[in-house]
């Protein structure tokens, strides 16, 4: 159905009508950008392939452009094709993907927006553990992944929240009922020290037990 809203025009999906899922996806690989549901909280996304797309996410956001923006895939596989995962990364990915777990490393695909990467040589992955994020992310492969609020600002949880936002300029919302969850946890793994630079759903001590690292090496882990 569409909806206007406060000036800005969208459609609204549904999570349970896997046509609608896949017009989402459609959406996306035209370049469009949608706001759709995650194991997390709701996120803002587009297809990361696209300079005008992400540049629309930063201006949806009021995003600070060097900031840049993770990537969702639905598997490993298609993540390990954009980006470089290590021996610790890997380990990690098996035991959170999918799941509230984004594991920046080094960028291996060239043509990804450098307004997703904000210039940089590295990108933040992430395999949500979301049914209808994952059907959508079978058909569209890559989705820019940040949530869906303006900056600064308390996530979305629901389409109602996203609605009565500030948030404006998307092109459709695919509805998923209420998401349960905080954000995910921010692990940098592109540098010879990993550094947690967000702690979300993920807990640093249980990063560590995956790793097998001794608690005294916690503080190397966090950003303050």
């Amino acid at each position: 159905m569409e909806t206007d809203f406060r000036k800005n025009q969208f459609t609204v999906y549904r999570c349970c009508k896997r046509p609608e899922i896949l017009k989402c996806a459609s959406i996306v690989k035209t370049g469009g950008v949608i706001v759709y549901p995650t194991d997390t909280v709701y996120g803002i996304g587009c297809d990361p392939y696209s300079d005008e797309a992400a540049e629309r996410i930063f201006q949806i956001k009021g995003r600070n452009k060097a900031n840049p923006l993770p990537i969702l895939a639905s598997n490993i596989q298609d993540i390990e094709k954009i980006t470089l995962l290590g021996e610790n990364a890997k380990r990690l990915a098996m035991a959170f993907w999918p799941g509230a777990l984004t594991i920046i490393s080094t960028l291996t695909d060239k043509r990804i927006s450098t307004n997703v990467t904000a210039g940089k040589t590295t990108v933040g992955v992430r395999v949500p553990n979301n049914k209808c994020a994952i059907t959508l992310l079978k058909h569209c492969k890559y989705l820019v992944g940040t949530s869906a609020n303006n900056s600064g600002e308390k996530p979305c949880n629901s389409i109602s929240e996203v609605i009565l936002s500030p948030l404006r300029g998307f092109d459709a919302i695919l509805d998923g009922g209420h998401t349960k969850q905080g954000e995910s946890t921010i692990l940098d793994l592109s540098g010879p020290v990993p550094k947690i630079t967000r702690e979300g759903v993920i807990s640093s001590d249980a990063i560590n037990r995956v790793l097998k690292r001794k608690r005294a090496d916690l503080k190397s882990w966090i950003i303050i």
